[in-house]
């Protein structure tokens, strides 16, 4: 992910089922997020805009973290993976935004291309066990458990944000705009 021309652009079908329109939705927002990120040096990419401390590679370790908590830990009930399962949450809930600074740009890519890759192996898991009505084996405080539908719908509103967040931050590093890559 060297370039902005490297990641392609996942398109949602324009009349797919549902499994299709979600996986297509998440695509597109994880390959804008590529492209919005892609090509930066450091400096690039713990580049802030006004007050705002998020950074671009703060943004891809915090939705590296996502990513696993939805798919590994909320889903299938498993430990974190590493770096989270080395982190004191309770003194630094915010490790993943601040220590993004301490990290390379290659570093933080690979860990969220990693972590992405293994979200993917999770979703299709689910979708063979259960599809999307399958339930998490990880509940809420009050006992229930959200869907893979719904945890899906969570991690693509969780990255519409912050896609939002990075159009303005790239904006501000080198004046690339638009919503997704050139195909």
């Amino acid at each position: 992910m060297s370039d902005n021309n490297e990641s392609v652009l996942s398109e949602p079908p324009i009349a797919g089922d549902e499994i299709a329109t979600l996986l297509g939705s998440l695509e597109r927002q994880r390959a804008t997020l590529a492209w919005k990120c892609g090509g930066l040096d450091a400096a690039g990419l713990r580049a802030t805009v006004g007050k705002s401390s998020i950074t671009l590679g703060g943004l891809l370790k915090h939705l590296a973290l996502v990513e696993d908590d939805y798919f590994s830990g909320r889903l299938f009930a498993r430990e974190p993976s590493p770096p989270w399962d080395a982190v004191d949450w309770d003194a630094e809930p915010d490790w993943e935004w601040r220590s993004a600074a301490e990290d390379t740009p290659e570093h933080l890519l690979t860990l969220w291309q990693d972590t992405v890759a293994r979200s993917r192996s999770f979703v299709t898991e689910a979708l063979a066990d259960g599809g999307l009505d399958r339930l998490a084996q990880r509940t809420s405080p009050d006992g229930r458990a959200p869907s893979l539908r719904r945890i899906m719908i969570d991690l693509i509103e969780e990255y519409a944000r912050h896609v939002g967040h990075a159009d303005l931050i790239r904006e501000s590093v080198d004046g690339l705009v638009g919503e997704d890559p050139p195909r």
